[in-house]
């Protein structure tokens, strides 16, 4: 039986944590699987829920942090060495850049017949300066020449790695989506939007625009606000901000709140405020059916979860085109789209879905069917499973 050892940075919410926790699960039992990750960052809330749910243990290496610390970073590749000689597999897979870098490095030294790395992003734009990008760039290029294969998350994402930023030839790079459990998004939505709208005060006739994800610079939350304060300048309908998450970025974005002279609530009680904190939430698909529209600003995304979560959940999306995303949505049928950080192509997009209310139903009519043949968990499972298989055979045949 193949045994694959499964290194994630860390379990945080997001795309990564649900793709190897479902990979975990779901791969047949042809294969043996070990989980390994490195523990959360302070700025962000746990994902061990997910984990619980399915069951699932995972050894943790808690100098597997998301920052470079020699000291750590070292001690963190020692252990994984050890896991390695302990465990033997036959396929080291790991996600995301630290755990790609430790992980590869620690597999390669061991000899493990097959390494491979999910780039469920990259920080190749919008991140850092020109001399620390190159520098990234140039160790994931080293490291791919350790790699047996790479796995892209998007054909854009490809399309980057191989012909943008030139990491690797594009016959190295195999396209596989990310693969979730969408069925909640899908069931009893009347009573969760009930819920939702109760609990954080939005009244029937407010229409509720929310952004799920950590509150980084890279997410641009400032676009977003900057768009919601235009368009409340320019509609009699009565709207509402939801901000789902939380992060290093919170005090900016409350001081770009008050710039804007949007009013936010100071705790988890009062919520008649243009903008709506609500922290993180575990059970989104709860606060998705409460809200009308769903956003994204990114400067830079792969596949973001909440977008795919938006449509399972048939919500409109209002986004920027950036990364992966416009392999994620239809656009124009379940998203509109406009560049990165254009204010005014963002603001007319979501100025449009506001004042439309035929369209945002129009719109929400074709995002399940579209998520639920792209992106369950079993699609994930078998594709790996038979990617696997073929570098098996593979290396057989050697």
């Amino acid at each position: 039986m193949p045994k694959v050892l499964r290194i994630i940075n860390r379990f945080n919410l997001g795309g990564p944590t649900y793709n190897v926790a479902y990979l975990s699960k779901y791969l047949s039992s042809d294969y043996e699987t070990l989980l390994v990750g490195g523990e959360k960052d302070e700025t962000e809330d746990s994902s061990e829920h997910i984990l619980e749910k399915l069951n699932l243990k995972a050894s943790i290496v808690p100098e597997m942090k998301r920052e470079i610390d020699l000291k750590n970073d070292w001690i963190a590749y020692k252990k994984i060495k050890k896991i390695i000689e302990e465990y033997k597999p036959d396929i080291v897979h790991t996600h995301a850049s630290k755990a790609g870098t430790i992980g590869r490095l620690a597999a390669a030294s061991c000899g493990v017949p097959i390494i491979v790395h999910t780039f469920h992003g990259h920080v190749f734009h919008s991140y850092f300066g020109k001399l620390k990008t190159e520098f990234y760039k140039n160790i994931e290029r080293f490291l791919a020449r350790k790699s047996t294969a790479i796995i892209a998350i998007s054909d854009i994402q490809k399309k980057e790695l191989s012909e943008t930023y030139k990491i690797c030839n594009a016959d190295k790079i195999k396209v596989i989506p990310l693969g979730f459990d969408l069925n909640r998004f899908n069931e009893n939505k009347e009573e969760k939007r009930k819920q939702f709208r109760e609990k954080f005060q939005l009244k029937g006739d407010e229409i509720a625009i929310g952004i799920i994800g950590r509150f980084v610079p890279i997410k641009n939350h400032s676009l977003f606000l900057k768009a919601f304060a235009n368009i409340k300048q320019h509609t009699q309908q009565k709207i509402k901000a939801v901000l789902i998450g939380d992060g290093e970025s919170r005090l900016e974005i409350e001081n770009t709140c008050k710039e804007l002279n949007l009013s936010y609530n100071k705790s988890l009680s009062d919520f008649n405020t243009d903008v709506v904190f609500t922290s993180w939430i575990k059970d989104i698909d709860v606060a998705n059916a409460g809200l009308d529209i769903i956003a994204l600003s990114s400067f830079n995304e792969g596949t973001p979860v909440s977008l795919i979560e938006a449509q399972a959940s048939s919500k409109p999306i209002v986004s920027t085109n950036v990364g992966g995303i416009e392999n994620v949505v239809i656009p124009n049928k379940t998203a509109l789209l406009s560049a990165s950080n254009d204010l005014n192509g963002f603001t007319a997009n979501l100025l449009q879905l506001v004042e439309n209310a035929e369209l945002r139903t129009e719109m929400s009519k074709l995002g399940w069917n579209h998520v639920k043949e792209n992106y369950h968990y079993t699609r994930l499972a078998k594709d790996m499973e038979n990617f696997y298989n073929e570098l098996l055979k593979r290396k057989k045949a050697i």
